[in-house]
């Protein structure tokens, strides 16, 4: 019996990776109204919506049709990836989808929850033997023993989205605002991970002529936002991210300062604060990094209003809070990290309230 030919095998596999989800596409796009905030209309993008539950859908998507269409993966073969985090989870995604058998190498500390999202996608798991900066060369060598794809999100994922992300999250955003009262807004927030949203983010203001500013939120710990504000380029802190998806602790090949008009630092117990008070006062079941995209929307709404200046701000729902009740939204865990985020709360709690944000307030 005659084989399929490989690019048949390709054709139909990026076809059918293309195709995953789109009855879920765009994610909605939902207002998130503040009781003393009038004259700025906040919008929340939630990615969470996608198959896998986060906004690294889209990246890995991307990054396996770029790998198809370059020969990288085959009919027969293993992926393999570094991360403890929602890119192993939509790996084994669409490894799955296409009947490949995929692996996720994870740091010795990786959360049982994360490790049972990842089999429930239907992938392995295997922790690294070396510390967790080494992981990434310890998946990059099993890829190499198998002969495997090596899934390097972090040098891969800006390039996988220039090149097969469209529609991209941008695309989206501003068709979905159109129907809205200010359809061009004056700020989209997000965070940076491996730099792709806030690229292509950051890439379609500029083609399009766009007025909208990009701003993008860093933790604690994260080279990016001193590598923004200095100009270094080979910045780093030698320090994990404690916000999963965000923040690192070097300048990856994805992160492109350029593109990006504003950085705001936020420490980790404030994105805790915005975490706890979205999903008490919202509703919205979020993780970690979109408590610290809501504080800084929270900031530029407070520097708009500072400005008598109307108009829409755009942030973003990263992921589900699923995989966080045992780590960020407990509170043992919280404090055993000796953060606290009950000061920060207040804060929300007062500008939700009367519209006073400390951190813009006029000098008496």
């Amino acid at each position: 019996m005659a084989m399929d030919h490989p690019n048949s095998w390709a054709a139909d596999a990026i076809r059918r990776v293309q195709s995953d989800g789109r009855r879920l596409t765009p994610t909605p796009l939902r207002p998130l109204p503040l009781p003393a905030i009038r004259d700025v209309e906040i919008y929340v993008k939630d990615e969470s919506a996608h198959p896998t539950g986060s906004m690294k859908y889209r990246l890995v998507r991307a990054m396996f049709c770029e790998a198809i269409a370059s020969g990288a993966i085959r009919a027969d073969t293993p992926v393999i990836a570094a991360t403890s985090g929602a890119v192993a989870v939509a790996g084994a995604h669409f490894a799955r989808l296409l009947g490949l058998v995929f692996t996720a190498v994870v740091p010795a500390k990786t959360s049982v929850d994360v490790l049972a999202r990842i089999e429930r996608e239907g992938g392995r798991w295997q922790v690294g033997e070396q510390p967790p900066a080494a992981v990434q060369g310890e998946a990059r060598a099993l890829a190499e023993r198998l002969g495997g794809h090596f899934l390097d999100h972090f040098t891969d994922a800006e390039r996988a989205v220039a090149g097969w992300g469209e529609p991209t999250i941008a695309d989206e955003i501003f068709v979905q605002l159109s129907r809205e009262p200010h359809p061009i807004p004056k700020w989209i927030v997000t965070g940076a991970g491996t730099g792709a949203t806030s690229a292509a983010v950051g890439r379609h203001l500029r083609r399009h002529g766009h007025p909208t500013r990009l701003a993008v939120v860093d933790p604690e710990n994260s080279a990016y936002f001193p590598a923004w504000a200095s100009g270094c380029g080979d910045y780093t802190t030698g320090m994990p991210s404690r916000i999963p998806g965000i923040g690192r602790p070097r300048i990856e090949p994805g992160f492109l300062p350029a593109l990006i008009d504003l950085m705001i630092p936020v420490p980790d117990a404030a994105s805790i604060a915005a975490l706890r008070w979205l999903r008490a006062t919202a509703g919205i079941e979020a993780g970690p990094a979109t408590g610290t995209n809501f504080w800084g929307t929270c900031h530029l709404v407070a520097r708009m209003r500072e400005a008598g200046t109307q108009g829409s701000i755009v942030t973003i729902i990263g992921d589900t809070a699923d995989p966080y009740r045992n780590t960020h939204l407990d509170t043992a865990w919280v404090r055993a990290r000796g953060l606290d985020p009950t000061p920060y709360e207040a804060e929300i709690e007062r500008f939700a309230r009367t519209g006073e944000w400390p951190a813009v307030q006029r000098p008496a």
